[in-house]
């Protein structure tokens, strides 16, 4: 494979497992407030699907005492692809074995990249059927349209954040044949953030540098809504509901998104997005944003929140002071 080259063995994110010390809270929130519906339980963990996921789940929502990622699911486009990549992770290092499947999937391979996430793939899956009172009217639609709080449609991306991000990037492109699609380069020539896409969509994995030098934190994930209409009227359904809103609907400049950023009860970061942009070009080089550039702030100049470069979860002490 060329050095500019995608392998397409990676199809997208499955799902993801965040860990919450407030289940029930955190349950409520994704159910009620999003919009989401449950569709399993295992010991302590709930699983939930957004109206437009094939999957059986997009989330699981695990209980812990400390809040952060559980594991980040990849799906594979078929099993060969599965094998080639497990092999690609055997022999960086990174590698944990394989292990069997669980609620919705077969077996799967777990890794973890060089910051520490916990990672793994599979390509066995359980496609969602719809029971009765959730059937669509349309056939290539998987459920209805949820009707309770924001309605969210689907899993769109993950942010993690790392200590340095040049080797864990390196590993996405290297290892699991995924490309970068932008980044920022500080005046360090170190790398200050990374965007990195399986499909033509320009993002579904973002490592952002964690100003507080710890490794393997979650940064946020994010689920999308079908336009800016929906991403305003979640703002107001979070005032509304006594969430405490982080970073008020705007436009981001990288990504072009429209979004807007809260803590579930867990504190885990969630952003509601819309927008963005593919891309379709085979040969594209990653667009490149310096220090000069970001010291402008998003799109339409606002700043970035100090807590993007500092909150993640696991919480590290006195950052929740920056609610207040």
């Amino acid at each position: 494979m060329g050095k500019n080259e995608q392998s397409r063995d990676l199809a997208h994110i499955g799902h993801i497992e965040i860990f919450t010390p407030k289940l029930n809270e955190s349950v409520h929130f994704f159910k009620e407030i999003l919009g989401m519906e449950e569709v399993g339980q295992k010991n302590r963990s709930i699983y939930l699907r957004a109206w437009n996921d094939y999957e059986l789940y997009s989330l699981v929502l695990t209980e812990s005492e400390q809040a952060g990622l559980g594991c980040l699911a990849m799906r594979t486009q078929s099993e060969e692809a599965l094998n080639r990549r497990v092999g690609k992770i055997e022999a960086s290092g990174y590698g944990q074995g394989w292990v069997d499947g669980d609620l919705g999937y077969g077996k799967s391979y777990r890794f973890t990249d060089p910051d520490g996430h916990p990672m793994k793939i599979y390509f066995e899956t359980k496609k969602y059927e719809a029971p009765d009172h959730l059937k669509p009217s349309l056939k290539n639609q998987p459920q209805k349209r949820s009707s309770r709080g924001v309605a969210v449609k689907q899993l769109d991306h993950i942010n993690l954040l790392t200590s340095h991000i040049n080797p864990t990037s390196t590993f996405m492109c290297e290892v699991l044949g995924i490309r970068m699609s932008e980044q920022i380069m500080l005046d360090s020539g170190e790398q200050g953030g990374a965007w990195h896409h399986m499909s033509n969509k320009a993002y579904e994995i973002a490592f952002t540098k964690d100003n507080m030098g710890a490794k393997g934190r979650l940064h946020h994930i994010a689920l999308n809504v079908e336009d800016r209409e929906s991403v305003l009227r979640a703002a107001d359904i979070f005032l509304d509901n006594d969430v405490f809103i982080e970073f008020s609907p705007s436009k981001h400049a990288i990504q072009q998104t429209f979004a807007t950023y809260v803590y579930e009860p867990g504190g885990n970061r969630v952003e509601i997005i819309t927008g963005g942009y593919f891309i379709n070009d085979p040969d594209r080089e990653p667009i490149t944003w310096t220090e000069a550039d970001r010291a402008k702030g998003q799109a339409w100049g606002n700043k970035t929140v100090p807590t993007f470069h500092t909150y993640g979860t696991p919480v590290i002490a006195g950052e929740l002071a920056s609610k207040s």
